[in-house]
């Protein structure tokens, strides 16, 4: 029993000092953030395009409409 109790504190000790996992959430947060960013980027592009779109289509309707 009193073997058991070493190993289990050895391994809990071993998870304590363990970072890998550490790494992989900050990349994660990275990853979010750059994620958010090209949302937001895109938002500005979308209402740009629809905006050259509408003008599109007024120019046609008053070309056809002449």
């Amino acid at each position: 029993m009193t073997g058991d109790l070493m190993n289990l504190t050895t391994f809990l000790k071993h998870i304590g000092n363990d970072n890998s996992g550490a790494t992989a959430v900050e990349y994660g947060l990275i990853v979010s953030l750059i994620v958010i960013a090209m949302i937001g980027a895109l938002q500005g592009v979308a209402q740009a395009t629809i905006e050259t779109w509408s003008d599109v289509e007024t120019a046609s309707v008053e070309a056809m409409s002449r």
